[in-house]
């Protein structure tokens, strides 16, 4: 493997990771706050058609992104009512929304569009496009010398070829996701609302002792979650790809659940755990028959080592990660 494909590698694992980032994220701030949420994958998919069917309607596609938190946000609400104001099992709801938005996304696709429960390919200005940053080889020079983009980049420096490559020419949302992270970990241990959201996930009797609102926390963080879920679904079917398909989000909610835990619930953990993940998934897409010696390994093996490496992960083989205290156990008010 030459420089440049290893450089394209890492490019293809910084977009694949960026829904699983945002979507860990999310759940962080849910279950540092004492609300497990396994419903990320059911947000991630509502606001995948939301944030594609309106782009596609508008051609606005910062009207789609806000549509996909918008309804990312709806049932962030539902979880937070069902969970936190009705005390309801919180696994139960997390697996009602993944089954609520799997359905009603095919169903509303298929009403508004008759496509099979797809949207519409979205054009230029339905899509977030790569920024191009300054002096980064990109079209304008293949326009100017008449040679493809790919020439100009063999013929480019490592230098030119790491800043072309790899950090410039991604849409916003990634540059968004990845400093979430630095943001995340000073919200988290840097201000007085992260310290109370992390002593509510641990013991909510002392902070409702102290005079402050655990159901407040417990919704803010909700909302949180349900934004960050917004995004990352927007991310996959706005910028990643061009338009909602059925199922779009295939386990990334569930992968970023198993990212969580293998970081044990800390931010800068979190974005290292789902760059593995994204780079499974890119050398899967890379290379279709990878061979070891004698051996062949097919794409089909190389497909299923993200989700092989989710079992691991779960199944407790990384050592123990212990959630928050309170995580799971709504909060009943002492009189």
């Amino acid at each position: 493997m030459d420089f440049l494909t290893l450089i394209q590698v890492l490019d293809s694992t910084v977009r694949l990771a960026t829904p699983l980032l945002l979507a860990c994220l999310a759940g962080l701030y849910s279950e540092r706050a004492g609300i497990f949420d396994i419903g990320l994958e059911g947000k991630m998919l509502m606001a995948a058609f939301f944030s594609a069917a309106i782009a596609a309607v508008t051609g606005n596609v910062w009207l789609g992104l806000l549509a996909g938190i918008a309804s990312s946000l709806l049932l962030s609400g539902l979880h937070g009512l069902a969970s936190i104001t009705f005390r309801g099992n919180q696994l139960i709801s997390g697996v009602a929304i993944n089954f609520l938005a799997a359905g009603l996304t095919v169903l509303i696709a298929q009403d508004w569009f008759k496509q099979g429960g797809r949207t519409p390919s979205l054009l230029s200005g339905g899509r977030f496009e790569g920024l191009e940053w300054p002096f980064a080889i990109g079209p304008e020079d293949a326009a100017a010398t008449g040679r493809p983009v790919s020439q100009l980049m063999k013929e480019a420096g490592p230098v030119q070829q790491v800043y072309s490559e790899l950090l410039s020419g991604h849409s916003i949302l990634v540059y968004l996701a990845f400093l979430a992270v630095p943001a995340t970990w000073w919200i988290l241990y840097r201000t007085r609302f992260g310290l109370r959201l992390r002593a509510v996930g641990e013991n909510p009797a002392a902070v409702d002792t102290a005079g402050v609102s655990v159901v407040g926390l417990r919704f803010a963080a909700v909302a949180i979650c349900g934004v960050l879920c917004g995004i990352a679904g927007a991310y996959l079917a706005t910028a990643l790809q061009a338009g909602f398909v059925k199922d779009m989000t295939a386990g990334r909610g569930f992968i970023a659940l198993a990212a969580l835990i293998f970081a044990k619930w800390r931010p800068w953990q979190a974005m290292g755990a789902c760059l593995l993940f994204g780079l499974l998934q890119a050398i899967a897409l890379r290379f279709q028959n990878i061979e070891l010696g004698p051996i062949v390994v097919p794409v089909q093996a190389m497909d299923a080592l993200p989700y092989i490496l989710t079992v691991v992960i779960l199944a407790g083989f990384v050592g123990k990660a212990v959630p928050p205290r309170a995580g799971g156990e709504p909060y009943v008010k002492e009189r």
